[in-house]
């Protein structure tokens, strides 16, 4: 675009319409209660431990929150992306950034690829157990020397017989460390099917079974998300089947430009119900605790931090929100659906938005805790470590910014 457009991205009708219907309300509360009920009591001594058991990807297999946004023909209840919202948003409030990474990168992140661009014989041998939790998915796209530059990665696929043998390492994946699959991203020569010499033409899926000869991994120790199983990866001619590969050669890049478009947006919804959840901390605590005779909540400079903080977590949630309601309208299809310029830039200033504000809301909760928010004990210490990596993961602040001034012709 040559010119600076802030025209509305959604009709006046679709903008008015409420997101979440009845439906997803009653999810919400069922989602609440499975947080209430089977995580909350155990979160503190998984933090301490560093780790959960793999019995709960099982335990919200079988409550149907894996397969909100797939189809019944793989297991799913869906495609419902609105229900996955909720489920994301209602997860993200049990302040363990880890736990729900990687609960969500099975589904979020991994089984979209597959349901997306893999053949129908991929589809029905990967995902109905994935969305019944017997199975851990895993998507390894970054590199140790390409992170949100996806073009110079240097993962290679070369073709031997009617296989591939894919070399190369990925580093900072989710689920990595213990995943029975991951979606492995490698280039592809010219002389062995990619349509062209250019980075983004050779880049190709494939998804490979854990088990294989020549993949190994390590689990990464992390500053937060300290119960994810993030790990780094080794291939060494790891040997993978033509019928593994996922959608047509050198079609990954697009694959990946698409599906950060949906990777952002949950991000995006993460970081807001956590920083909600965060304020409500703070808030109860400092009507609890008292300073020079009367609770911190009484002190006017507090009150305005709440109130400038409670601010930013509703400006981020209206942006979310949007993006949300732009993905589910480029989904839908039809004559209101809007163009891929206008979710990647509202997409990625939703992103952008949230992830800052929900780190700084978390620095806001520890400092009214004092000395207690440096102590383990309390989430807030947690939810402060978490979220800093908000601006990092799933691109950084620097390229959500390079995306939306590139959207306005800068």
């Amino acid at each position: 675009m040559s010119t600076l457009d802030l025209s509305p991205t959604l009709s006046a009708e679709t903008s008015a319409r409420p997101l979440f219907g009845p439906e997803h309300e009653e999810l919400r509360a069922s989602a609440r209660q499975f947080v209430e009920r089977e995580i909350l009591p155990h979160i503190e001594q998984w933090e301490r431990e560093e780790d959960f058991p793999r019995e709960m990807f099982a335990a919200v297999g079988e409550a149907g929150f894996l397969g909100l946004k797939f189809g019944p023909e793989v297991g799913g209840s869906g495609p419902d992306l609105l229900a996955q919202a909720v489920w994301i948003e209602e997860l993200a409030r049990c302040l363990s950034g880890g736990l729900a990474a990687d609960l969500g990168a099975t589904t979020d992140l991994a089984a979209l690829y597959v349901d997306r661009s893999g053949s129908e014989d991929l589809r029905q041998r990967l995902l109905p157990p994935t969305l019944r939790g017997e199975q851990i998915g895993a998507l390894a796209i970054t590199e140790p020397e390409a992170g949100s530059d996806v073009a110079s990665l240097t993962t290679r696929a070369v073709r031997d017989g009617d296989d591939w043998l894919l070399t190369g390492q990925k580093v900072f994946i989710t689920n990595g460390a213990w995943c029975d699959w991951a979606v492995i991203a490698a280039k592809v020569s010219v002389a062995d099917g990619a349509p062209g010499e250019d980075d983004h033409a050779r880049i190709t899926l494939f998804a490979i079974d854990a088990s294989s000869p020549g993949f190994e991994r390590r689990r990464l120790p992390m500053l937060g998300w300290r119960t994810s199983h993030t790990g780094e990866l080794t291939l060494t001619g790891v040997r993978v089947s033509d019928a593994d590969r996922i959608g047509e050669i050198g079609s990954g890049f697009a694959q990946i430009t698409r599906a950060f478009g949906w990777e952002r947006t949950v991000m995006a919804l993460g970081a807001v119900a956590a920083a909600q959840r965060t304020l409500e901390l703070a808030i109860a605590y400092a009507r609890e605790r008292e300073a020079f005779g009367r609770p911190i909540a009484s002190f006017q400079v507090w009150r305005h931090r709440f109130a400038d903080a409670a601010t930013r977590i509703a400006l981020g949630r209206a942006l979310a929100y949007q993006a949300l309601r732009l993905v589910v309208a480029q989904e839908a299809g039809g004559p209101d659906a809007p163009d891929d310029l206008t979710v990647l830039r509202t997409v990625a200033q939703a992103k952008l938005a949230t992830q800052r504000m929900s780190f700084e809301v978390a620095d806001e909760a520890m400092q009214v805790h004092g000395g207690a928010g440096y102590m383990m004990e309390y989430p807030v210490q947690r939810a402060w470590r978490d979220a800093r990596l908000g601006p990092i993961g799933g691109g950084t602040d620097e390229i959500m910014k390079e995306i939306v001034a590139k959207t306005y012709g800068l």
